[in-house]
C-alpha cells in the first residue's frame, strides 16, 4: 500500500508545480492585470472554502472516499479543458472555479484515507507524503526546462500528462467497503469547533495562509522582475520544495523531542523572516536560497503538524470535516484573501510590499499561537 498510497501524491501535487510557479506567468502573458491575476489565482484557493467541506461530509456519510477522489480526479480534468477555448477573464473565472470545485475535493479526502490506512503507523504519514513534494519538484524543473524552449501561453498542454496521470493513480487505491459512519454524540462537533485551542488552531493557520498568498501568487513574477529567467525561477521553487522532502524524513525525531506549541512557534517565526529576506534581498542569491530553504518550516513542518492536530481533536467522528474544515478556513479563506490582498499591494506598491504584509500576518499569528494553541488529546 505505500506505493498506492504514494503515488497520488506524486502526481496531484505535481500539478501543482506545474501550475503554481507557472501560472500567473502566464496570465501575466495573456495581458490580464495584476488585480485580475491576484484574482484568477485566488480561485485555486476559494473554492477550497466550501468544497473540501461538502466532499468530507459525503465521506464521513458513505464512507465512499475512494469513489469521491476518483470522480473528483476525472470531473475537475475535463472542466480544466475549458482553458483551451481562451475564454477571456471572466470566462476563465468561471472554468478555474468550476475545476477547482472538484479538484479541491481530492486532498482531505485523500489525507483521511492515507491516515486510516496507516493506522497506528502514522508517524510514517511524511514518509509517504514526500513523494508528493518528490512530484512537485520534478514538475517545477521538467517544466521550467520546457519553456525556456516553447512559449509561456503552451503551459495549459505541457501540464495535460499530469491530468492523466492523476486519474490513473486514483483508481490504483483499493476501494473502501463503504460503511456508513457510526453517528456522532449529539453536539460533539460544536463543542470541538469551539474549543479555544482548536480556535487558536484555525487562527494560526489561517494567517499563515494569508502570508502565502504573495508567494503563490507574485513570487514568480517578483523574480522575473529581478532578473530571474524561467528556468531558475523553477529550480528557486523546486529547492524549497527539497528542503520540505527532507523536513518530512526527520519531522518524527522533531515531533518525539520538542512540543507542539514549540514546534509550531519555531516554524512561524522562521516563516516572517523567510517572508523578510525575500522582499528585501531577492537580489542576493545566496540569501534568496536560504530564504527557499525555509519553506521547509512555513510548509512542510506547519502542515504535518497540523494533519496530526485535526485527528487529534476531531477523532474517528469527525475527521472527514475537520481536515474539511482545516483547508477551507486556513487554505481557502486564508490563501485566497491574502492572494487578493497581496494583489492590491502589488498593484499599488511592489511586490516587495506584498511580501512585507505575508511578514505582518505573520507576527499577529506568532501572538494567536503564543495565546491560545495547546496540545490535542490522545488521538481516537
Amino acid at each position: 500500500m505505500y506505493w498506492r498510497l504514494s503515488n497520488l501524491y506524486f502526481w496531484f501535487f505535481a500539478l501543482l508545480g506545474g501550475l503554481l510557479p507557472y501560472w500567473s506567468l502566464y496570465l501575466e502573458g495573456q495581458g490580464f492585470s495584476y488585480l485580475q491575476i491576484a484574482t484568477l489565482m485566488a480561485t485555486i484557493q476559494l473554492t477550497k472554502i466550501v468544497a473540501p467541506s461538502l466532499w468530507g461530509w459525503l465521506g464521513d456519510r458513505t464512507g465512499q472516499r475512494v469513489r469521491l477522489v476518483r470522480f473528483g480526479a476525472i470531473t475537475g480534468s475535463f472542466f480544466f479543458a475549458g482553458v483551451f477555448l481562451e475564454p477571456g477573464f471572466y470566462g476563465l473565472l468561471l472554468v478555474m472555479l468550476v475545476f477547482t470545485f472538484f479538484w479541491n475535493a481530492i486532498l482531505p479526502l485523500y489525507e483521511v484515507i492515507t491516515l486510516r490506512v496507516l493506522g497506528a503507523h502514522k508517524d510514517k504519514y511524511g514518509k509517504v507524503r514526500l513523494w508528493g513534494s518528490v512530484g512537485f519538484i520534478g514538475a517545477v524543473a521538467l517544466v521550467g526546462a520546457l519553456l525556456e524552449w516553447v512559449p509561456i501561453e503552451y503551459l495549459p498542454w505541457l501540464l495535460l500528462p499530469v491530468f492523466v496521470g492523476i486519474a490513473v493513480s486514483a483508481f490504483l487505491v483499493p476501494s473502501e467497503r463503504g460503511a456508513r459512519a457510526a453517528r456522532a454524540p449529539k453536539g460533539s462537533l460544536k463543542a470541538i469547533v469551539s474549543h479555544p485551542a482548536v480556535i487558536a488552531f484555525f487562527a494560526m493557520n489561517f494567517l499563515l495562509q494569508v502570508s502565502h498568498g504573495a508567494y503563490y501568487t507574485f513570487f514568480s513574477i517578483h523574480l522575473e522582475h529581478h532578473g530571474y529567467g524561467k528556468l531558475s525561477i523553477g529550480l528557486l521553487w523546486s529547492l524549497g520544495v527539497l528542503a520540505e522532502i527532507v523536513l518530512f524524513l526527520v519531522l518524527h525525531r522533531i515531533t518525539r523531542n520538542f512540543s507542539v506549541r514549540q514546534v509550531v512557534l519555531g516554524a512561524l517565526m522562521l516563516t516572517m523572516i523567510r517572508w523578510a529576506l525575500i522582499a528585501e534581498l531577492t537580489a542576493v542569491v545566496p540569501v534568496l536560497i536560504v530564504a527557499q530553504l525555509l519553506h521547509a518550516a512555513s510548509y512542510g513542518v506547519l502542515h504535518a503538524v497540523s494533519v496530526q492536530y485535526v485527528q487529534g481533536f476531531f477523532g474517528k467522528h469527525h475527521h472527514g470535516q475537520g481536515q474539511a474544515l482545516y483547508s477551507g478556513l486556513t487554505f481557502g479563506a486564508g490563501g485566497a484573501l491574502g492572494a487578493w490582498m497581496s494583489g492590491f499591494l502589488v498593484d499599488g506598491f511592489s511586490t516587495a510590499a506584498a511580501f512585507w504584509g505575508g511578514a505582518g500576518a505573520m507576527a499577529v499569528a506568532i501572538g494567536v499561537t503564543w495565546w491560545g494553541l495547546k496540545p490535542p488529546p490522545e488521538q481516537s
